[in-house]
């Protein structure tokens, strides 16, 4: 929170700025009213929609990173409280009539201020919408934290277990296939010596993030293990399921990551193993089965890549 306000302190100091000028230029002009013509009703009213607009507007700060949807959202409520504020000083101080000043911020501001604040909650709910969607690949019903990975947030490899045998049920009750991807970073524990435990959390938590914009909506995709993710493909044919490998891949080459200590762009491959359910028998628990033979195929791959390296 104090990080946020801090990228956003020039915007609050320009704010309050404005609020001393406009109260000094009302003082220049004005004379306080008798007590007997104040309407404290007014002043309680007023003073608590100034003193509420101020804190939402530091709340806003501290919350949003800057960007279009935070900067019509924070000129809205700007425009709002210097309405709002003059508004407020003329229930303790009178204006000579030839001060024209004054109309002009009570009236132009406040519409102004409306549709401004429309437009980025507008905008503000368009993003949260791109943001359920995410959620809704990343958690898929997801409430149990216990089944919850703290590094990626994503469910761990009893979550996967559980809804891969739902799909599995599902898809062969519906007579469609159901693919599962195994992806494994290669050399990421050489990562983690290089730069350390953290970054190699960091680039899990930018990696899901990747994955997850690159998935359908239906797909699911859990953190099996350490380095290792398992994607859930309901209704995807080898073919299908072969493709979407394949772009995983290229889209997981060509992912820039940074570490914190340096600018340096570094550059990761990723070996996947694929296994679709209904192509090959299997004896016990279908689930289980799928997991392990994409896992074998998975140990495949890195051979087979570890090979082309030597």
């Amino acid at each position: 929170m104090g990080t946020q306000i801090k990228n956003h302190l020039g915007k609050l100091v320009f704010v309050l700025l404005l609020l001393n000028i406009q109260l000094l230029l009302t003082l220049s002009a004005a004379e306080p009213k008798a007590w007997a013509e104040i309407d404290w009703l007014d002043i309680v009213g007023e003073g608590g929609a100034v003193w509420l607009c101020l804190v939402w507007l530091v709340l806003l700060l501290a919350a949003r990173p800057d960007g279009p949807v935070t900067q019509l959202l924070f000129w809205g409520f700007s425009c709002f409280l210097l309405a709002t504020g003059q508004d407020l000083l003329d229930e303790v101080l009178r204006m000579p009539a030839t001060v024209v000043w004054k109309q002009w911020v009570e009236s132009i501001p406040m519409p102004i201020g409306m549709a401004l604040m429309s437009a980025g909650l507008y905008q503000w709910y368009r993003e949260q919408q791109v943001l359920n969607r995410q959620l809704l690949k990343r958690e898929r019903g997801l409430r149990d934290h216990r089944c919850m990975d703290r590094v990626t947030g994503l469910g761990n490899a009893d979550y996967l277990r559980r809804q891969l045998a739902l799909e599995i049920q599902q898809g062969r009750e519906q007579q469609l296939p159901t693919a599962l991807l195994m992806l494994d970073i290669d050399d990421f524990r050489g990562l983690n010596r290089r730069l350390g435990m953290a970054e190699g959390d960091r680039l899990l938590g930018e990696l899901t993030e990747l994955l997850l914009l690159n998935l359908r909506r239906r797909d699911l995709l859990c953190r099996y293990a350490g380095d290792r993710f398992a994607i859930v493909l309901p209704a995807t044919c080898q073919s299908m399921a072969e493709l979407m490998a394949e772009q995983l891949e290229d889209v997981c080459k060509h992912f820039a990551f940074r570490a914190r200590h340096s600018d340096q762009a570094q550059f990761h491959t990723v070996s996947i193993g694929l296994a679709v359910d209904g192509i090959e028998a299997c004896a016990g628990d279908p689930a289980e089965a799928l997991i392990e033979r994409a896992n074998y195929r998975l140990a495949k791959a890195k051979d087979s890549r570890w090979e082309q390296v030597a």
